[in-house]
């Protein structure tokens, strides 16, 4: 097969995966990230079904059972605070659950030697030509290169230059959240709690460190623009969504002002025709999102990786039959899943609003 020189928008999950498997049959990679290091944020992540036979293709597959944060259950409480119910660890933790930090390190270390990783930058065009796309970056000098992959999220920059505006892809599922961590106040030791009022959710759990608790405040929203705003507007939403609200409420409030690893997402699904345009294909939530309410991403990420690279070495770098055949494969598993996510939202009491609605997130 002929060895091609592979870029890749995005060192999360997807990204990794797809450099290292790529990288094994004889290709150069390049991974770009926008952030400045490794992201250090994000709840855990949880796999089912065949992501774990590509975690053992990778050889990683030891490594991350050995972060498996154990989980023992949630307990649903009521407005007041007061016990209604249990759900088993398996609603939230999958099969196996990991805090995303340290997945994110273990491919890292896994790639780091035979993948060229460029932190702080992002893509800036893309011009295809007859042998390739001609990138520019944001600092880096302009390269070419034969293939260019976007595993870059919900939000992707390859997406948008290559294939469109979000707003024509992205559709939102009517509920937005903000998570950080805090102290550990209530002493939880890997148990989670979840407390449903009318159109909002606090979500609480500890899992890995006993001295933190991870926090997720989610409300119901019309759009996604949300995402698209700085830290103030989004925790100004925050503030009015749970405004009057008791239990834990005001105390998390306080303590989202200070948290250094404050984050917010809306749930989202990532709806396209096609994952690929030329020399230039999709992978993960960047062409397929189906929402964090799935609990499919990261299963979905690497099954996804593992796809395209297959289908690169079975078409011997013929990039036009493997990405078609990528897609024929992978796209009726996308499907399942993001019916799991819409349904998972339509829990919540977000299901009934229109997929696109109001403002979107800017193109």
């Amino acid at each position: 097969m002929t060895t091609m020189k592979v870029l890749i928008s995005g060192a999360s999950v997807a990204g990794p995966a797809l450099a290292q498997l790529l990288h094994r049959d004889g290709h150069q990679v390049t991974v770009v990230e926008r952030a400045p290091a490794l992201r250090d944020s994000g709840y855990a992540v949880d796999f089912r079904g065949a992501a774990f036979e590509v975690l053992d293709e990778l050889g990683i597959l030891d490594e991350v059972r050995a972060h498996d944060t154990r989980m023992r259950g949630t307990t649903l409480l009521d407005g007041a605070g007061a016990v209604t119910g249990e759900l088993p660890a398996e609603a939230f933790a999958g099969e196996l659950e990991v805090p995303k930090r340290e997945l994110t390190r273990i491919l890292h270390r896994l790639t780091s030697d035979g993948v060229a990783y460029v932190f702080g930058d992002s893509i800036a065009t893309l011009t295809p030509h007859d042998s390739g796309v001609s990138v520019t970056f944001e600092r880096a000098a302009p390269r070419d290169f034969d293939l260019v992959i976007g595993a870059d999220g919900v939000y992707s920059t390859v997406r948008r230059l290559a294939f469109g505006p979000h707003a024509d892809a992205v559709r939102h599922l009517g509920m937005s959240g903000a998570g950080f961590t805090t102290a550990n106040h209530l002493g939880l030791d890997r148990r989670g709690v979840l407390q449903r009022t009318g159109d909002t959710a606090i979500y609480l759990f500890s899992a890995g460190d006993p001295d933190r608790l991870t926090v997720s405040l989610s409300f119901a929203t019309a759009s996604a623009a949300l995402d698209r705003c700085d830290r103030a507007a989004q925790q100004d939403a925050v503030r009015t969504a749970f405004a009057g609200h008791g239990w834990q409420a005001p105390r998390l409030l306080e303590a989202m002002a200070r948290a250094a690893d404050f984050h917010f997402a809306s749930a989202c699904q990532v709806h396209l025709g096609r994952w690929s345009h030329g020399r230039i294909a999709l992978v993960g939530d960047a062409g397929y999102g189906a929402a964090p309410t799935s609990g499919m991403g990261t299963s979905q990420a690497l099954l996804g990786a593992r796809s395209l690279a297959r289908q690169l070495a079975a078409a011997g770098g013929d990039h036009t039959a493997a990405f078609a055949a990528y897609e024929a494969e992978l796209r009726p598993y996308v499907t399942r899943n993001q019916t799991l996510g819409r349904e998972a939202a339509a829990l919540f009491g977000a299901g009934d609003r229109p997929a696109v609605e109001g403002a979107q997130p800017a193109p």
